[in-house]
């Protein structure tokens, strides 16, 4: 007998929360299921989920167009959740809602659509993802709580949603990106590439990813930290009223109303007016453009929420720029054994938005010269930057040539890596001041130790290497601030 009023989305909360401390092993045993199941075996996506739909709510799993409790209007979501330093959680992954539809026209009606219509109250099932336990369903559950976007974020949620559709109905659902939008993302659904790619209903017609509509995983993080476990408060927010949202978007809020007024003017002269010491620092700048936003941090509620990573560009009177931009340091050994779709890099491109807050010399000084919300274009990134990618994967699949030079001070060691001449948005560079390389024959060079270098697949030791943004690709991006 069902314990539960499957019209009350409490009822079906209550009920929820009966799992919380509780593994799915736990509901396998309550439910009496045969040795033969398959919820926990890796090729079965989205096993758990359709254990706690059959075994605990007693319903089979479907892909029906409704809600799961349809009478309620609740749709079930079970999602992972892994710890992370300060006691804070991090989602396991992005939360997928529902598929994207190239069959019929789009509905621009957010309210309406099929998606807002099955997804508006979701029951939210965490459970904790130990990677050190062989079996899944020794995984524990620890919230179960009811979520729907508080409106200062449906706000955004529904501009996003118009974005992702307006890119649709032009015939682009080729081009969709997660990056393209803060909240609510389209990301690719497809385990195979012959089954990955469909037809669209909208000229010209050109074959697409299958997609869902899902929540970005740094919003889901945001709301199991906040909304579900309520581990940490609500942060400071750069709009404090979402109803300026309804006249216009986040981005254009973030840049003629908040930056804008500060274009033209110095460094020095946004010291004095920001109440701050004129030093000349590293962290000089970047602390500024905070400050003009009215924040003291990159962990503002909005930038949390949607990935978007505050960068500061400094050019020179030559034109060029000050500093490059990095990435994480890859390990040689580990990087050949990715896959492209599911490698750090591109991974990073797709999600992450970047605020460029760009200065320029100006005598002494710098100068504001204004500001720039940027996504990695969907063909730079899967082209261009595939291509490097592929390159470095390569280079070090077959072994790079690595070879010493004597300058005056002291040996140098050339290598073959992608650089920046070789015109692909990114290059591979050092990630270490200390340079080392050791040789089969015990032959080094650098005037670093083992620690500044990884292992290379034929056995050689190599300088820790990382990618690197070209800086000529990130001037030619905010080429529209002239």
């Amino acid at each position: 007998m069902i314990a539960y009023d499957k019209t009350d989305a409490k009822s079906i909360e209550t009920y929820a929360k009966r799992l919380v401390g509780h593994t799915f092993s736990d509901v396998i045993k309550w439910a009496e299921v045969s040795s033969d199941y398959t919820y926990n075996k890796k090729s079965r996506k989205g096993g758990l989920g359709n254990l706690i739909e059959e075994c605990y709510f007693g319903y089979a799993a479907n892909g029906r167009s409704e809600a799961d409790f349809s009478e309620a209007g609740v749709e079930l979501k079970v999602t992972p959740i892994e710890t992370r330093k300060k006691g804070q959680y991090a989602a396991g992954e992005r939360l997928v809602l529902t598929m994207i539809s190239y069959k019929e026209p789009i509905t621009h009606d957010f309210e309406n659509s099929h998606m807002w219509q099955k997804s508006q109250l979701l029951l939210i099932v965490c459970y904790l993802r130990d990677r050190s336990l062989k079996d899944n369903l020794l995984y524990e559950i620890q919230y179960a709580s009811l979520f729907t976007p508080p409106e200062k974020d449906l706000v955004i949620i529904r501009n996003d949603y118009e974005i992702i559709v307006s890119k649709i109905e032009k015939g682009l659902a080729q081009e969709l990106s997660e990056s393209d939008t803060m909240y609510l993302g389209a990301c690719t659904k497809g385990a195979t590439a012959a089954t990955s790619f469909v037809p669209q209903f909208y000229p010209p017609y050109i074959p697409a990813k299958r997609r869902a509509y899902c929540y970005k995983q740094s919003y889901m993080t945001y709301v199991i930290n906040t909304y579900i476990a309520q581990k940490s408060k609500e942060q400071e927010a750069i709009i404090e009223n979402p109803e300026v949202l309804r006249k216009t978007s986040f981005e254009r809020y973030l840049i003629e109303y908040k930056l804008a007024p500060f274009v033209g003017k110095t460094d020095k002269e946004l010291c004095h007016i920001l109440n701050r010491e004129y030093n000349g620092n590293k962290a000089q700048w970047i602390d500024l453009t905070y400050r003009m936003l009215g924040i003291k941090s990159n962990s503002a509620e909005e930038f949390v929420k949607a990935n978007i990573v505050v960068k500061t560009i400094r050019i020179e009177s030559d034109g060029k720029i000050r500093e490059n931009m990095s990435f994480p340091a890859f390990k040689y050994k580990e990087i050949i054994k990715e896959n492209w779709d599911d490698c750090e890099l591109h991974q990073y491109f797709s999600e992450t938005k970047f605020l460029f807050a760009v200065f320029e010399k100006a005598g002494d000084c710098y100068r504001f010269k204004g500001a720039k919300l940027w996504n990695m274009p969907y063909k730079d990134l899967e082209e261009t930057v595939r291509q490097g990618w592929q390159r470095t994967i390569d280079t070090i699949r077959k072994g790079p040539k690595l070879t010493p030079k004597m300058q005056k001070d002291g040996y140098v060691v050339l290598n073959d890596f992608l650089k920046e001449s070789d015109d692909v948005i990114i290059h591979v560079r050092p990630h270490t001041k200390k340079s080392y390389y050791l040789f089969p024959d015990g032959t080094h060079y650098g005037n670093g130790t083992l620690a500044n270098a990884n292992e290379l697949p034929d056995g050689r030791w190599m300088t820790t290497m990382s990618f690197w943004l070209n800086s000529s690709y990130v001037l030619k991006q905010l080429q529209s601030l002239d």
